[in-house]
């Protein structure tokens, strides 16, 4: 058994010992202001589709993934692929304000640009990782009426799901309608695979969701729940070392013009770390990152 993360919603004084809160949770995040660790363990399973699988009696040369995260963000940029299967998602899931508005927004840049676009969100990144990915288990934080984890499934019919959400009423001044319409949208892209709904505080499910499963370890693994700095990072901290070696973790929102620090936790919790080939895109709207387990 390993040790699960410990969770830090705020910094260490140094005079004091005592918490140090941030005074805005969502504004810029100091550079020396401490953030929750992730707490590895040994870890084997490894994505069969971007891992290379050696004869049992070979000397293992290049371990973990033959592809990186830079090689996989220019395939999902390289045309309007993804925003039209973005598109096409869109048509059959239960419209809302957002999705009307975001219809209309992947037509208009490829009607102006076409295929010199070079756009991506959290949708269009997660329709291309799937595709090079092919996850069977996914996981994700922040899940609200389904449709990063519909981009999944459309793609990955079988692909087994962890769905954590608070189910907040009236999240982002948009509705939140709970884990029976999630399952319903599900249903409407073919999804064929176990979904399991998660329910409640992330830094208390999460922990205890691992406590009970001690050896699951996922290919997808998508952040996009608690939104505040210290939230943010803590749940990029218990779910890292849950994914499988060759396996993507996203994270939404890293140039958000309302949650200024989100882009550095994305950069201190997992650009930098050697374990991770990392790409992030900010050129315009809210920005998306992801990156490949190495090691």
């Amino acid at each position: 058994m390993f040790k699960l993360s410990r969770h830090l919603h705020s910094a260490i004084s140094p005079t004091n010992n005592k918490i140090a809160p941030l005074a805005d949770p969502k504004g810029p995040l100091p550079a020396d202001y401490p953030l929750p660790k992730p707490e590895y363990f040994e870890l084997t399973n490894a994505v069969s589709t971007v891992c290379f699988e050696k004869p049992r009696d070979m000397l293992d040369w290049y371990p973990g993934p033959m592809i990186g995260a830079q090689a996989i963000g220019r395939n999902i940029m390289s045309s309007s692929k993804y925003v039209n299967r973005a598109v096409e998602l869109l048509s059959v899931l239960t419209p809302d304000d957002y999705s009307d508005y975001m219809s209309r927004y992947y037509l208009e840049g490829k009607r102006r640009f076409g295929e010199a676009w070079g756009y991506a969100d959290i949708v269009t990144t997660v329709l291309g990782l799937t595709d090079m990915i092919k996850p069977k288990r996914y996981l994700e934080i922040g899940v609200r009426r389904g449709r990063s984890a519909c981009a999944v499934v459309s793609r990955a019919l079988d692909c087994e799901l962890a769905l954590f959400d608070m189910w907040v009423e009236n999240y982002a001044g948009m509705d939140n309608p709970g884990p029976e319409f999630v399952r319903e949208e599900l249903k409407r892209v073919g999804h064929k695979g176990k979904v399991e709904f998660i329910n409640g505080n992330s830094h208390q499910t999460l922990p205890a969701y691992f406590q009970s499963n001690p050896d699951v370890t996922f290919d997808m693994i998508t952040v996009d729940g608690d939104h505040t700095n210290v939230g943010a990072a803590q749940d990029l901290a218990d779910v890292l070392p849950r994914v499988s070696i060759g396996g993507v973790v996203i994270f939404d929102d890293v140039c958000h013009p309302k949650l200024l620090g989100l882009g550095e936790v994305w950069r201190r919790q997992v650009v930098e770390d050697r374990r991770f080939s990392a790409w992030t895109y900010s050129d315009v709207g809210y920005g998306v990152g992801f990156a490949i387990r190495k090691i």
